[in-house]
């Protein structure tokens, strides 16, 4: 998802910390748990219900996870829930058309028009789809442009091609390969364009070549079944009636091959930690999927978008990775170049941040990210404001998409264990 946001802190006081297992020992050389248990508690500290993340180390693994996984109940969180991963999504559809490149079935400057003619744009190739610089404009504002939209598409199903052409509805942002603009309609064109070359639907297609070759045995697509099939925190946004609104149950048609898979952060370092370590693509594929374009030209050396993958240069020294947010969930995953540090972390609300106003919560979530990833202390503030307003619409972790609202609304009820309430208001 991705437009703009209008929603302030989820709360003025700290949310206190549930304690969860953490997984392994802190061996010389492994994941400093202490510094990781402390920086989970910052995030709840600063205000977020919840989080849960896997920091690996070689061979050394932490798990963790603080706060609230139900505000209502106070229901812990806990380090092996599944969570929707949003965009990261994102990655899983870009690796699976580079193993087509590696086959001969599919060329990265091709015309769209050579695959899928019924939405031919000119001057937009294969590849200006997977690092957005098709200049084909975005479907989540119009769909999520409303308070009545958002609330429809909970629970009505809408399609792919549908998906597509309101994209296709719209202005284009700029002409094809001029500039990265962020865009879910890519990824939609993109999963179409899996299922055409293939003959078999993208959610099989994923399947067959990355998730059981992995034993991604918590990754799935959920279709059009609202629920999270397994253990799972509640996904809360400010809403606009004064509530926490949990949106953890969602029809995700919406997002489809743009982000709509369900994982866990174990699942994902195995992910990703197999896809920078060379057991999904051949070098030359993975070299293209590494061949970023800038993202912020005021911050040209700070992050690349290459295919389906984030690339920060100051988070560990450089990493890999991707972020994903939707309505109440939002993940951010990132790996050193051999995919040998991994931290990926999953929070349990969205839509809590006003443009211009301090960040506690992606503050303390950067600072997490790097003690998990070796970063000396500070080190993380460019990468973290280019991830932040990449595009101009700021499409992180700790922003998400909703159209402002008119009005302002103050929450009914703080957070267990705050002193206040949060707001909704207009951005």
């Amino acid at each position: 998802m991705g437009s703009t946001v209008a929603l302030t802190a989820i709360a003025t006081g700290a949310v206190p910390a549930v304690a969860a297992p953490a997984a392994g020992p802190d061996a010389a050389g492994g994941p400093p748990g202490d510094a990781l248990r402390a920086g989970l508690r910052a995030i709840t500290d600063a205000g977020m219900p919840g989080v849960f993340a896997e920091v690996r180390d070689g061979r050394a693994t932490w798990r963790g996870a603080a706060g609230v996984a139900d505000v209502t109940t106070g229901r812990p969180m806990m380090p092996h829930f599944q969570h929707r991963i949003g965009s990261i999504t994102k990655t899983f559809v870009a690796t699976a058309l580079l193993q087509l490149v590696g086959e001969r079935r599919l060329s990265l400057d091709a015309p769209l028009r050579r695959y899928l003619p019924e939405f031919a744009t000119a001057g937009v190739t294969v590849r200006m789809l997977l690092n957005h610089t098709s200049g084909i404009n975005d479907y989540d504002h119009v769909v999520f442009g409303t308070v009545e939209g958002i609330e429809r598409y909970q629970r009505e199903t809408i399609t792919p091609v549908e998906l597509v052409r309101i994209g296709l509805s719209q202005p284009p942002t700029n002409a094809p390969g001029e500039r990265h603009v962020y865009s879910n309609t890519n990824y939609i064109l993109a999963g179409l364009l899996l299922e055409r070359i293939t003959g078999r639907s993208a959610e099989r297609e994923i399947g067959r070549r990355i998730l059981r070759p992995l034993r991604l045995r918590q990754t799935y697509f959920p279709g059009t079944d609202r629920r999270i099939d397994g253990p799972h925190a509640g996904g809360y946004v400010p809403w606009v009636d004064g509530t926490l609104r949990d949106f953890s149950v969602y029809n995700m048609s919406w997002a489809w091959t743009a982000g709509a898979l369900v994982s866990t952060t174990a699942d994902l370092n195995r992910f990703f930690r197999g896809l920078l370590g060379g057991e999904l693509l051949r070098p030359a594929e993975l070299a293209e999927m590494r061949r970023t374009v800038v993202v912020d030209p005021t911050h040209p050396d700070a992050a690349g978008y290459g295919l389906g993958l984030m690339g920060l240069t100051t988070l560990g020294g450089h990493s890999w990775g991707h972020d994903g947010v939707v309505l109440g969930h939002q993940t951010i995953s990132l790996h050193s170049p051999d995919g040998r540090r991994q931290a990926s972390v999953a929070l349990n609300a969205t839509h809590y941040w006003v443009p211009g106003q301090p960040d506690p919560i992606g503050a303390a979530l950067f600072d997490f990210l790097a003690v998990a990833l070796g970063t000396p202390s500070g080190a993380a503030g460019t990468s973290a404001e280019v991830w932040r307003q990449r595009d101009g619409a700021a499409r992180d972790v700790r922003r998400g998409p909703l159209s402002a609202v008119p009005g302002q609304a103050v929450l009914a009820g703080a957070l267990p264990g705050t002193a206040g309430s949060g707001r909704v208001g207009e951005g």
